[in-house]
């Protein structure tokens, strides 16, 4: 069975919506460095898969594609990885190597990871990491604490939602200020 992690940008606050300007996807600002971004591309060697609720798809797909001369290489990464946009209402993604996948997400997501195949991970799409932490089907928790206190925003794991032991697998901090940690679900 493949490993459905969740990679997620947090918040010391907890906080993985973006309302504020403490992340830049492009590593631009103070707190990405150039070992982070060395270690986004050792996760991406292991995944061949990227999971999207319809917005995030549609904000990636209006971002990254557009760029030419990135030179993080995330766009090119991502033109190329098999991306599944979980919608009832999408039925032409219009970005190559995507699929749609149009019925129950939590069905739809179960089937994916019998699949063959590497990891697959899911970013970004608050809703759909919500349903997919409740259905217990998340293997992986990877998450990049930015130093930053945003005061308000969404979380990664819906309210009153318990989950007594994850193990931490791996931490590194990087000269940002960034700190990954990575937990395993038991």
């Amino acid at each position: 069975m493949r490993t459905l992690a969740i990679t997620q940008n947090i918040t010391l606050d907890g906080s993985i919506e973006m309302l504020d300007d403490w992340f830049d996807p492009q590593g631009g600002n103070d707190v990405q460095s150039a070992d982070l971004l060395a270690e986004l591309h050792r996760q991406d060697e292991s995944a061949d898969g990227l999971l999207l609720g319809r917005r995030t798809f549609e904000d990636f797909r209006g971002y990254w594609p557009q760029l030419h001369d990135d030179p993080t290489g995330i766009s090119a990464y991502l033109d190329q990885v098999a991306k599944y946009v979980v919608s009832t209402t999408m039925t032409d993604p219009a970005w190559s190597n995507t699929e749609v996948l149009a019925g129950d997400p939590v069905r739809e997501v179960a089937a994916l990871k019998q699949r063959a195949g590497a990891d697959i991970v899911c970013t970004g799409s608050i809703q759909l990491c919500h349903a997919l932490i409740e259905a217990r089907l998340v293997d992986e928790y990877r998450l990049f604490t930015f130093p930053v206190v945003q005061g308000r925003g969404r979380r990664l794991f819906p309210e009153r939602l318990q989950i007594p032991t994850l193990r931490m697998q791996e931490a590194k901090s990087f000269r940002g200020g960034v700190v990954f940690t990575r937990y395993t679900a038991s």
